[in-house]
């Protein structure tokens, strides 16, 4: 449903995330970036470029070490302000082994990154739980982190307990292994897993939409989530690990591994061939995110470039794959349906044909 009509319109914009102003930002460090790939010439060297949701470094011996890192981001907020820190643990080990399996690669490892305004023995131990949860889904380790005391740097909902949780993932793959999408051929079919939810993207659009112009509260119980919304803005990523390493020790032709974060589902558009996308057919959106669209009134073309709108995770592989990974992905407790197919089309367009949008550059159009 595209909404156009009552109170003004929200964007990610208004909640103070503007992509387009990084997009600008990134530009001038982004040259600066590349230039390092010179200095490692041979062992060490950049394998892909930068822009795919991990890169792979040669480590010799025809093996790439892919490596990837993100945060939890404002996520992290709601974690605070509802004095429950154990599921964000889970999401910064999600949103880092989801980006490294992209490339085909096993993730082995991830070093994390918590900055506190404060030092808090319960809130560590309640983060340390949410990792090694998250690890033990993802089968990986934590061999190392840095905490940091920076209470110049930091603000939280309260004085005193403003943080930040960032890792690093590292994984294996052979070089002549590596998964960008370079080998999609029209017709290819687009399956999609689905999320737990929100995830860890677009939490700022919802914590403006929901609790500043809607009003309400993180301890409410919202029927329509059928429980608080505090407990269902922290439901944690699903980590798609298990089902990906299975995926590529199968005979399954898999063409690409698509992470759905930001920017929703034109993050198809990275894959490495110069392809287009038609999507078919779409899960019904869970319900947060019909909640945030009616009260914040947003648009259908701001929902499906902030959200992941039920899709967490694709899959693109050849046609005669498609019922084998539907079958793999209920093995591994994922529901899954088949989105739509590739097309040639080297001006990388999405068109979602059941919410008639078009999406290329980075945004949605109707």
């Amino acid at each position: 449903m595209n909404v156009n009509s009552g109170p003004a319109q929200s964007l990610y914009s208004d909640a103070g995330v503007d992509t387009r102003a990084v997009a600008d930002a990134l530009a001038p460090l982004l040259t600066s970036v590349k230039q390092t790939f010179a200095l490692r010439p041979g062992l060490g060297r950049p394998l892909l470029p930068i822009g795919y949701f991990a890169n792979v470094i040669d480590i010799g011996h025809g093996t790439g070490l892919a490596i990837s890192t993100d945060g939890v981001g404002t996520k992290i907020l709601i974690a605070e302000a509802m004095g429950r820190y154990d599921t964000i643990g889970i999401d910064c080990v999600a949103m880092n082994v989801n980006d490294v399996i992209c490339v085909g690669a096993e993730p082995i490892a991830m070093t994390d990154y918590l900055a506190v305004q404060a030092p808090d023995k319960h809130i560590f131990d309640a983060i340390g739980k949410g990792l090694l949860k998250g690890c033990e889904a993802a089968g990986i380790s934590i061999p190392g982190g840095e905490v940091a005391q920076v209470a110049e740097m930091l603000r939280g909902t309260e004085e005193g307990n403003g943080l930040d949780l960032v890792g690093t993932c590292v994984g294996l793959v052979s070089q002549d292994k590596i998964l960008v999408g370079q080998a999609l051929c029209e017709g290819d079919v687009v399956v999609g897993l689905a999320s737990s939810g929100i995830h860890s993207n677009g939490v700022s659009l919802a914590r403006r939409v929901l609790l500043d112009l809607g009003s309400m509260r993180l301890d409410e119980y919202i029927p329509e989530l059928g429980r608080k919304l505090g407990e269902e803005l922290l439901e944690p990523t699903v980590i798609y690990v298990g089902f990906a390493n299975a995926a590529l020790r199968s005979a399954i032709p898999i063409k690409a591994f698509v992470h759905i974060t930001s920017d929703g589902l034109l993050n198809l558009t990275r894959v490495a061939a110069p392809a287009g996308f038609e999507i078919d057919h779409l899960p019904e959106a869970p319900p947060i995110f019909q909640l945030i669209q009616r009260v914040g009134n947003v648009p259908d073309e701001e929902m499906f470039r902030v959200f992941n709108m039920g899709t967490g995770f694709c899959v693109i592989v050849a046609p005669d794959g498609v019922a084998a990974i539907l079958a793999l992905a209920a093995e591994h407790g994922h529901h899954s349906m088949i989105l739509g197919h590739v097309r040639d089309d080297p001006s990388r367009a999405v068109r979602i044909g059941p919410r008639q949008l078009l999406g290329r550059a980075g945004e949605f159009r109707s």
